[in-house]
C-alpha cells in the first residue's frame, strides 16, 4: 500500500481511500514492521480507528536447539 502526505502534516492518507491515518500511528506500524525479523504485526481497528497493535516476534533456534538467530525475545 502506498500512503501520501495528506494536506494536514499530521495525518497521512491512503490512495485509494478518503480513511485518514495519524502521521505518529503510520509510523509506529512501520517501526515494528522494520524491527522485527520474523514474526507478524497485526493491527486492531475499531471505529474506523487504529486502537491497538500487536507484534509477535518468532526467535529462529539452531537445527540443534541451540542458539538464535535474533537476540530478540
Amino acid at each position: 500500500m502506498t500512503i501520501n502526505l495528506g494536506w494536514d502534516p499530521e495525518i497521512m492518507t491512503t490512495k485509494n481511500t478518503d480513511k485518514k491515518i495519524p502521521v505518529d500511528v503510520a509510523q509506529e506500524i512501520l517501526r515494528v514492521v522494520a524491527s522485527i525479523e520474523y514474526g507478524s504485526v497485526e493491527v486492531v481497528i475499531h471505529e474506523n480507528k487504529v486502537v491497538q497493535i500487536e507484534c509477535r516476534e518468532k526467535i529462529r533456534v539452531n537445527q540443534n536447539g541451540s542458539g538464535r538467530k535474533t537476540s530478540r525475545s
